[in-house]
């Protein structure tokens, strides 16, 4: 790996003195606009991200991790941090997350943030749309990176993911089995990664059994969002009765859409979460879902961690977890 750069390269780089480049990038000094402008290019094109706590590096003591996430109010997210937390804690790390909200420059200010901290290592759920650029930044810091449900990285990241595609098999073929034959899949936006590889996976399935393609409907995995859409989804597609969601959350609200207009999840439509947080086992009625348990997976993403830290050197290692169908009352025999 290349060596990280230096606040004397980016001096070098823009022919200046290293005191002058540190006053620019620090926001002090006197400093005239052009010369200013000279060294800000440089810092960038070197990746160059000023250390904040050089005395940390010196003693080898990076006992923080660092977790990048979209929506962390989502309690598959939540649950997810709360197994990293509680394993990294015990190895004596504490770790500290930002909410990139799937904004690639929110992503790259959050990115630079851990790395001017000298955080010990990066878990990171890259954005949609994340550039080249991104990736050279942490080759270039060096700093111990493992990807999360979205890979990225031109295989030079750990990464731990979900087996999205078998898990939508199981899911189409119990749907099947009960006789329904039309399918939707409803939430997330997202055109890349975790999202499309479910969604191919309902088209592979579906078309190996001889059905038609489902139905693909667009919106925001929270509650609020299913609970709006099912409704609309439904007047638009009546001839569906299988509904695969992208989370959990989507899916308890687009069951209490149905509730609200006098139907009865896992009758009139049968309908399949994902990930199984706490609330899909309590929901009204309970939550047929494809069970990845968050928690776990928080903690198996924390030990992949931990051994990237401890040996720097070993291959790059993909995780991808199974997730099991369990059902509960959301998923039935069709209706007439």
């Amino acid at each position: 790996m290349e060596q990280k750069p230096k606040l004397a390269d980016v001096a070098l780089l823009a022919e200046v003195s290293t005191a002058t480049a540190s006053q620019v990038l620090r926001g002090t000094g006197r400093i005239s606009e052009s010369t200013r402008k000279k060294v800000l290019a440089a810092s960038k094109k070197l990746n160059y991200v000023r250390d904040g706590r050089a005395a940390s590096m010196r003693s080898g003591e990076n006992r923080e991790i660092g977790f990048a996430v979209h929506q962390i109010a989502n309690p598959f997210n939540a649950e997810v941090i709360s197994g990293v937390s509680d394993l990294l804690e015990t190895e004596g790390y504490l770790v500290s997350v930002l909410d990139s909200r799937d904004d690639t420059a929110r992503q790259r200010r959050n990115l630079e943030a851990f790395i001017q901290s000298l955080r010990g290592g990066l878990l990171w759920v890259p954005a949609e749309n994340t550039d080249d650029a991104t990736y050279e930044l942490l080759m270039a810091h060096g700093i111990p990176t493992v990807s999360f449900l979205r890979r990225f990285g031109k295989g030079r990241f750990d990464h731990v993911g979900i087996e999205n595609a078998d898990a939508i098999a199981s899911a189409t073929r119990h749907l099947v089995d009960l006789g329904h034959r039309r399918f939707a899949y409803l939430g997330g936006t997202a055109g890349f990664g975790v999202r499309v590889e479910r969604i191919e996976g309902l088209r592979k399935a579906l078309a190996e059994l001889g059905l038609p393609p489902p139905v693909i409907w667009d919106c925001s995995d929270d509650k609020v969002s299913g609970l709006n859409e099912i409704s609309s989804l439904r007047n638009a597609h009546p001839e569906v009765s299988g509904i695969i969601c992208n989370g959990d959350m989507v899916a308890i609200g687009a069951c209490s859409g149905l509730i609200r207009m006098g139907m009865t999840p896992g009758k009139e439509l049968s309908i399949i979460g994902f990930d199984d947080v706490e609330d899909a086992a309590i929901a009204t009625p309970p939550l047929t879902t494809l069970a990845v348990s968050p928690y776990q997976l928080g903690r198996k993403l924390a030990r992949v961690a931990l051994d990237r830290i401890n040996d720097p050197a070993m291959p790059t290692a993909v995780s991808l977890v199974p997730a099991e169908l369990t059902v509960r009352a959301t998923t039935g025999p069709i209706s007439g």
